[in-house]
């Protein structure tokens, strides 16, 4: 049966399946899909389970695939992927063969790949605006979302939300946790809203009274969340947006000059906090906090020193009834489900080849991204620099970037920043990648 009259049968069928596939509106609620179940992944996982998280992720995945054969004409595959993503990948799933668990290690690889697969697949259907639109969106749900519950639990019922990980005090300004389950989550998102949500302001792309009350919104949340990592992830990215202010001022003959320098102002400011940690620390009032975390790193860097080059398995979030994350819980006392540090836990689940890789691929696009939002004129190019430093921020503290949203925003600005610089997208720039949606053939 070949029929085609009126637009009936199967290949009208199919014709109508791409032509949907294809639009534009379908792309911007394909995204707003994906993030809504990144972002509010252990909202879906408390009410529903996580096989049912599993199964949307897998669906918006099949989804993807068919969105990104349509678009096949506009997508040049040289320039699909970052290699530095890939050898990450590749590199976890080879340690599947030496981990104490290669079946939940082969499982929470393929989580790994479908959250990198929808990063990718967002990554090359939108661009950079319409990205920070769909994000905007979705925070502002979220965190509305975690206001009300707080306020329901904390003021109208007092009574914690056990469910969801609520303790209900708000009434006491904080600590509150929202949907995130945790405190430290909650900052994290707050401080990715703010800067979505400034880069939208000064976009001009939302009404100026809904990007004051989303700013003001996701900063009550991140002071309500009194999580200790917020207030030096908000000082680092505020010094890194007036930093890359200042070089898009510049004019461009001087332009390398005021990176270099203030690539070296940013060391030697390293290299200070670090040196005065301990006093930056007391300031901060995070003593207790810093030395559980540092007997966690500690016993962490001793089990990845037993196997430093491979490490013990590509795990994600811990499974805590799996060695070492079981002895490393027993020996604390505690129960861990990560080892609160993007860079300690890469190392002590892929060893130092991970470590390297993640730092690769976090480092260079920090760099082609930063060079890309130095020189063009529009704000939103600041937003995946920006990103791209409150995730390595936030990796010294929290193993975020490692999996759901964290993870697929890393990739998300990996891949957009590949797609502006690097050798590829010179060579990509001689290659026919097919006809873009909007511009007129020849």
């Amino acid at each position: 049966m070949t029929t085609d009259a009126g637009g009936a049968g199967p290949r009208g069928g199919a014709r109508a399946a791409a032509d949907l596939l294809g639009s534009a509106d379908f792309a911007r609620a394909y995204t707003l899909t994906v993030f809504a179940a990144l972002v509010g992944a252990h909202l879906v996982v408390s009410v529903a389970g996580a096989v049912t998280l599993r199964t949307v992720i897998a669906g918006l995945c099949v989804i993807g695939l068919g969105v990104l054969l349509v678009r096949r004409a506009e997508i040049s595959f040289l320039r699909l992927v970052p290699i530095t993503l890939v050898l990450l990948v590749v590199w976890a799933f080879a340690s599947i063969f030496w981990s104490t668990d290669p079946l939940s290690s082969f499982a929470r690889w393929t989580a790994m790949l479908a959250v990198a697969f929808l990063a990718v697949a967002i990554g090359h259907i939108r661009d950079t605006l319409q990205t920070v639109r769909a994000l905007g969106d979705v925070l502002r749900v979220a965190l509305s979302v975690s206001l009300a519950l707080e306020v329901l639990s904390g003021v109208i019922i007092d009574t914690p939300l056990r469910f969801l990980g609520i303790q209900g005090n708000i009434a006491h300004f904080g600590p509150i946790q929202g949907i995130f389950g945790t405190r430290n989550m909650l900052g994290f998102i707050a401080v990715v809203a703010i800067i979505t949500f400034a880069v939208e302001m000064r976009a001009h792309s939302v009404r100026p009274g809904l990007s004051v009350f989303s700013i003001s919104l996701a900063s009550a949340l991140a002071l309500l969340s009194a999580s200790p990592t917020v207030l030096v992830l908000i000082v680092a990215v505020g010094v890194a947006t007036g930093a890359l202010t200042l070089v898009r001022r510049a004019r461009p003959e001087r332009r390398r000059r005021v990176q270099g320098i203030l690539a070296a102002a940013f060391g030697v400011a390293g290299i200070t906090l670090y040196a005065q940690r301990t006093r930056v620390i007391d300031l901060l009032g995070a003593t207790d906090d810093l030395s559980m975390r540092a007997n966690l790193w500690a016993l962490a860097r001793f089990f990845a020193g037993r196997q430093p080059v491979q490490g013990w398995g590509w795990f994600g979030s811990w499974d805590v009834a799996e060695q070492p994350f079981l002895t490393i819980n027993q020996l604390l006392r505690q129960r861990h489900s990560t080892a609160l540090s993007a860079y300690v836990d890469i190392q002590l689940q892929l060893g130092w080849i991970g470590l390297l890789l993640l730092c690769t691929l976090g480092g260079a696009a920090i760099v082609r991204s930063w060079l890309d939002a130095s020189q063009r004129r529009s704000i939103v190019y600041a937003w995946t620099p920006l990103m791209l430093v409150a995730l390595a921020v936030t990796s010294a503290f929290e193993s975020v970037a490692l999996f759901s949203v964290g993870w697929l925003l890393l990739v998300l600005c990996a891949v957009r920043a590949g797609q502006s610089r690097g050798w590829r997208e010179r060579l990509g720039a001689s290659v026919p990648t097919g006809t873009v949606p909007g511009m007129p053939p020849g």
